[in-house]
Order: C-alpha cells, then sequence, then structure tokens
C-alpha cells in the first residue's frame, strides 16, 4: 500500500514539475507544442518550438539537482532520440529540423535549472 502512494506521490510531483519547467520555457517565449508526448519507441516530456526549431525537453525531479540529473540513464536518452525523430518526421523539414535536447532539473524546492543543448545526438 505504501509504494502505491510514494508512487502516486512522485508521479503528481513529476506532473507538477513538468508544469513549471512549462511555464518557465513559456515565460522565455517559446511556444508548447505538446506535454508527455508519445511515440512508439517512448515519451517526451515537454516539446516548444523556438521559431522553426524544436526544443525537447526532459524534465528530471529529486532532492537536489545533482541528484536528478543521475536520474537521466543512456538507454533513456536513446529513447528521447529515437522518440524525437519520430515527432519530426511530422514537421515541415522531417528529419532536418533544428533540433535541441535540453535537460530541466527540479529539486525539492521547486529550483529549476536548465541545462540548454544538454543532450547531443551522436
Amino acid at each position: 500500500m505504501k509504494t502505491a502512494m510514494k508512487s502516486q506521490s512522485n508521479y503528481h510531483a513529476g506532473v507538477a514539475a513538468e508544469g513549471s519547467v512549462a511555464r518557465s520555457y513559456s515565460r522565455r517565449g517559446l511556444r508548447l507544442a505538446a506535454e508527455r508526448w508519445r511515440g512508439r519507441g517512448g515519451e517526451i516530456d515537454l516539446i516548444f518550438r523556438d521559431g522553426d526549431a524544436v526544443v525537447f525537453v526532459e524534465v528530471k525531479k529529486s532532492r537536489t539537482h545533482e541528484e536528478a540529473a543521475r536520474r537521466l540513464r543512456p538507454r533513456q536518452i536513446e529513447r528521447i532520440f529515437n522518440t524525437a525523430s519520430e515527432f519530426v518526421a511530422g514537421e515541415p523539414n522531417g528529419q532536418l529540423t533544428e533540433m535541441r535536447f535540453d535537460v530541466a532539473l527540479v529539486d525539492q524546492t521547486g529550483a529549476i535549472e536548465v541545462l540548454e543543448n544538454a543532450l547531443m545526438a551522436a
């Protein structure tokens, strides 16, 4: 029972963190294109438009920014790239669409640290 409650609490904390990050990007002039966009290979937390560019944002929440950063694993990064590729397939320029992959770290106080272009496709 406690595990289910903790899991539900973590889910809601994650959704709240995504909302805070979305508002932060919107204040900087980016337009929200999608939240929790699901493709065949996975999910991307937030997708924004910055002019013609598409910005994919992975949100990680933990007690500290450092702990949040450690939660991002290589396999997850690979899924993000694959899912982003699926998303841009529907864009006018397809795979030639300008893309950026950010990581937004949220600590227990709600402070946000955005690492722009933190993930680079190899």
